[in-house]
């Protein structure tokens, strides 16, 4: 294993006994990745608005609540983890998007910025989640890959080299398909 891996914290061994069924595990894995998980979230709201209802603490308390009944999943390692905390956590912004849109009946639907990571557009764009995930959706039915790709660079903040590793293929591959996906998704969301 790289050197990373041998000095970063136990965290795939807390998941490996979490899976096994010792509660004191997770508790300890919640040690390590907490802020971690709400840096992650506190980047995705940022930009939200000053009156947001969903702050990131409370995007990462309700990702563990959807994690805790993931005991099942047979955990890989850290970045593995966090790939399923992105899951977690764009399900939730999504949901959270689309109450706020039918609670205002044609309101300004929930906007989040579309990060430098994704770079979709050449200036600062605001990204509607509702058709963001509408689009990674219709993403998925033509490349699930290249989905995967955005969800975990997008939601979980991971870099190229991490979401290789979660995905099994190389840096270049994850490169060429990271572009085919943004520019996919530039036409789709433009």
């Amino acid at each position: 294993m790289d050197e990373y891996r041998e000095t970063e914290p136990p965290i795939t061994k807390f998941l490996q006994k979490w899976r096994q069924g010792d509660a004191e595990a997770f508790d300890e894995l919640i040690k390590y990745v907490y802020n971690d998980l709400r840096r992650r979230a506190f980047a995705y709201l940022k930009h939200e608005r000053p009156d947001h209802t969903l702050q990131p603490t409370g995007l990462v308390h309700e990702a563990f609540i959807k994690l805790v009944d993931k005991r099942e999943i047979e955990w890989e390692d850290r970045n593995h983890f966090f790939a399923v905390a992105a899951q977690a956590m764009r399900r939730i912004l999504v949901d959270h998007a689309r109450t706020r849109k039918r609670d205002k009946r044609g309101g300004k639907n929930e906007n989040l910025p579309l990060d430098d990571a994704l770079k979709v557009a050449a200036s600062q764009t605001s990204v509607d989640l509702v058709a963001l995930d509408e689009a990674l959706n219709a993403l998925a039915a033509f490349d699930e890959r290249q989905a995967r790709i955005v969800e975990l660079k997008y939601f979980a903040g991971m870099t190229l080299d991490e979401t290789a590793d979660v995905l099994g293929v190389s840096r270049v591959t994850i490169t060429r398909e990271w572009q085919m996906a943004r520019a996919w998704l530039r036409g789709r969301l433009e």
